[in-house]
C-alpha cells in the first residue's frame, strides 16, 4: 500500500502527548529503547476508551514529523491527522496483533518526494495505557530513487537512447489499457517490427564501431517517420519496434511501413562508403485485452513472413496457428523417431514390358496416436526444416534394407536362396546431400544386412544437385563406387543443367506425374515425356513414369519406351507384408 500527502502547515494529530517527548505514565525502558534506535521511533497505546495516544518518542521522530509537515500529529487529534493511513494501521494493529504491521507511504511529489516505510512491533502493555506498540519510521527516499533510477536505465537502449523491449511492451501495456472499457471510443493501434537485413555482414565487414554507428543512423531515420504519439524502441540488435495509432485500421499500419521504406531509400554513408540498407517489416493490430508481449511476438511472426516476401506483412492468426502446427509437428515427429512408431510403405514400380515387378520405392508413413494419420507432405518439410531429416532420412535406409533381407528370406524357397530379382528405391533429401555422410550411411545399411549395393537405388531431387554442384558430384561417385542405382527423382520439375545429367553418373530419370497425368489431354505433356523418353536413352539411362493412374497411360508409356512405372493404376503404397504378397501375385 502506498499512499501519498501534500505538504501543508503543521495540523494537530491523533498521537496526544507532550511535545516534550517524555511521559510518566509509560515504563523507563521505553526511554531506553527509543534512545538507543538509530532511526525514528516512538510508542504508541491504546486508552480503555480507544483512542490512540503518543506515549513516548525520540527526537528522530520529531524530525520526521515536522519533514513531512505533520507536526501537530504530536498534539492529539485524530480527525486532522494528516496521514490517516497510519492512525488507521496503528488502531487495527493495537486491536488486533495479527493484523498488517507494515505501511509504505509517500509524503510530496515528484522530485522532492520523500518515502517511508513505517513498521509495527508489539510492546508489553502498561498500567495506564492496555495494549502499545513502537512505531519505527525508516527513511526510503535514497532505495526508492536508486530504484526508479535502475529501472529507468532497465527500460532503455544505452547505444540509442530508445526504450529496449522491456521498455516498449511496457508502452505497449500502457496503451492497451488507455483504450479499456471506460474509454468511450477505444484508442487503436498497432506495432510495427522493423528488421535491419544482413546488419551482421557489416558488422563483420566493417567492425562494430561502424556498426554502432550505423544502428544509430537508422535510429534516426525512424524517428523521421513517427507521428505525435508514435513510439520507437529498439528491441534487438538490429531490430526496432514502433507503437503507431492508427484510425484507419490496417490502412495507417501500412502507411507508416511505406514511410519507413521511403526514408530508408536514401543509402547510409559509413566512413567513405555509401551503403543500401534494407529492412522487413511485420505489422501487427492490436487485440482487446491482448497480452503486450504476444502482440510483439506477432509482430515478430509477420517479420519472417516478410523476409520471405520481399514487403510488409501484416499478422494473419491462421499462418501463425499453422506456424505453431510445424512446431507441434516437430515435436511429436522428434518422439516418434526416438520410439520408433513411423513405418515405410512400399509402391510397386512395374516393369512396362514384362508386367512384373522391378522394385518398390520405400515412402515413410506416420499414424500419430491422437492425431491419426500425418500426410508426408507435411512432416518431411518439416523434417528438413528442423534438421530432424538427417535421423528420418537414416531410420528409412536401414528400415529399407531390413525389409529387403526379410524378403529375401521369405523367398528362399521360391527362388532357391537367391536374392530377389528387384529393387528398393529410398528418397534422399537435398539437406541429407549438403549435411550427413550419404555414403557411410547406405555401406553401413548394406553391411549390416548382408546386401549387395546394386539391390538398392537412391533417388535423388533436381535441387540436391543445383544446391551444391560439387558436393552431389562427389556423392554420387560414392554411391555408385558402392554398385548402388542412382535416380534423379521429379525430373522436369527443378532447375538442372543438361550438363549435370551427362557428366553425374545418374542411372535413371523419373518422369515427374504433372507430366505424365496430363498426357491423355494435352499434347504438350506427351511431347515433354517423349523428348525426357528421348534425352535419357541418348545418355543411356532408363526411365521410370509416376503417377499412372490408367491402363491407357500405362500401355502409352510402354509404347513410347518407358522401362518402368508406379502409380494407382498397379497399386498404392503398401506395408511390407503386403507388398511381398503383391510381388508373388505378379510373378505369373
Amino acid at each position: 500500500m502506498q499512499a501519498a500527502a501534500p505538504r501543508g502547515p503543521a495540523r494537530a494529530g491523533v498521537l496526544g502527548a507532550s511535545a516534550s517527548g517524555g511521559s510518566g505514565n509509560v515504563p523507563a525502558d521505553d526511554r531506553v529503547l527509543l534512545d538507543a534506535l538509530p532511526i525514528a521511533a516512538a510508542v504508541v497505546g491504546l486508552t480503555p476508551g480507544g483512542i490512540l495516544k503518543l506515549l513516548d518518542h525520540n527526537p528522530r521522530f520529531d524530525e520526521v514529523m515536522v519533514a513531512t509537515g505533520d507536526a501537530g500529529i504530536m498534539t492529539g487529534d485524530f480527525r486532522s491527522c494528516t496521514h490517516l493511513q497510519i492512525a488507521r494501521l496503528m488502531l487495527g494493529f493495537l486491536k488486533d496483533f495479527e493484523a498488517p504491521d507494515e505501511l509504505d507511504f509517500c509524503d510530496g511529489e515528484g522530485v522532492s518526494a520523500r518515502h517511508f516505510r513505517i513498521k509495527l512491533s508489539p510492546l508489553k502493555p502498561c498500567e495506564r495505557y492496555g495494549p502499545r506498540c513502537l512505531v519505527s519510521l525508516v527513511d526510503r527516499t535514497v532505495e526508492v530513487q536508486s530504484e526508479k533510477t535502475l529501472r529507468a536505465e532497465m527500460l532503455r537502449d544505452s547505444l540509442t537512447g530508445l526504450p529496449n523491449r522491456l521498455g516498449f511492451t511496457d508502452t505497449i501495456e500502457k496503451a492497451g489499457e488507455a483504450g479499456g472499457a471506460s474509454v468511450p471510443r477505444a484508442i487503436e493501434h498497432a506495432v510495427l517490427v522493423v528488421d535491419m537485413l544482413r546488419f551482421s555482414r557489416i558488422n563483420e565487414s566493417m567492425g562494430s564501431l561502424a556498426g554502432d554507428e550505423l544502428l544509430i543512423t537508422f535510429a534516426r531515420r525512424l524517428m523521421s517517420t513517427l507521428r505525435s504519439g508514435d513510439v520507437l524502441a529498439r528491441t534487438g540488435g538490429n531490430e526496432f519496434g514502433i507503437l503507431v495509432g492508427i484510425r484507419r485500421g490496417i490502412d495507417d499500419a501500412l502507411a507508416a511501413a511505406e514511410r519507413i521504406q521511403q526514408v530508408l531509400t536514401a543509402p547510409f554513408r559509413l566512413s567513405e562508403l555509401e551503403i543500401k540498407v534494407e529492412c522487413a517489416i511485420g505489422v501487427a493490430l492490436m487485440q482487446p485485452r491482448q497480452d503486450s508481449e504476444e502482440l510483439f511476438r506477432n509482430a515478430q511472426f509477420a517479420v519472417k513472413q516478410a523476409k520471405q516476401v520481399g514487403g510488409p506483412q501484416v499478422y494473419e492468426p491462421s499462418e501463425a496457428s499453422a506456424a505453431r502446427r510445424r512446431f507441434s509437428i516437430e515435436t511429436e515427429l522428434r518422439r516418434a523417431l526416438d520410439r520408433d512408431e513411423l513405418s515405410l510403405f512400399y509402391q510397386p514400380l512395374i516393369d512396362l514390358k514384362s508386367g512384373k515387378v522391378a522394385g518398390f520405392e520405400a515412402l515413410a508413413r506416420w499414424t500419430h496416436q491422437d492425431r491419426g494419420e500425418i500426410s508426408p507432405t507435411e512432416f518431411i518439410p518439416v523434417a528438413e526444416e528442423s534438421g530432424l531429416i538427417l535421423s528420418l532420412g537414416r531410420w528409412a535406409m536401414d528400415k529399407a534394407a531390413q525389409t529387403l533381407a526379410d524378403w529375401d528370406r521369405q523367398a528362399a524357397p521360391l527362388t532357391g536362396g537367391k536374392p530377389l530379382p528387384f529393387y528398393v528405391g529410398v528418397n534422399l533429401s537435398a539437406i541429407q546431400v549438403a549435411r550427413d555422410d550419404i555414403a557411410g550411411m547406405v555401406a553401413a545399411a548394406l553391411r549390416d544386412h548382408g546386401l549387395n549395393g546394386a539391390r538398392l537405388t537412391l533417388e535423388l531431387t533436381e535441387s540436391s544437385i543445383v544446391q551444391d554442384p560439387a558436393r552431389a558430384t562427389r556423392v554420387f561417385e560414392a554411391l555408385k563406387a558402392l554398385d548402388a542405382t542412382v535416380a534423379m527423382d521429379d525430373f522436369g520439375t527443378g532447375y538442372s543443367s543438361l550438363a549435370y545429367l551427362q557428366r553425374l553418373p545418374i542411372d535413371v530419370l523419373k518422369i515427374d506425374r504433372s507430366f505424365v497425368s496430363g498426357m491423355m489431354g494435352d499434347s504438350d505433356s506427351v511431347a515433354i515425356v517423349r523428348a525426357v523418353l528421348s534425352l535419357a536413352e541418348a545418355l543411356g539411362m532408363s526411365t521410370t513414369a509416376e503417377g499412372i493412374e490408367t491402363v491407357e497411360l500405362a500401355t502409352t508409356l510402354a509404347a513410347l519406351g518407358c522401362a518402368s512405372g508406379q502409380g494407382y493404376y498397379f497399386a498404392k503404397p503398401l506395408e511390407a507384408t503386403a507388398a511381398f504378397d503383391y510381388w508373388k501375385s505378379r510373378l505369373n
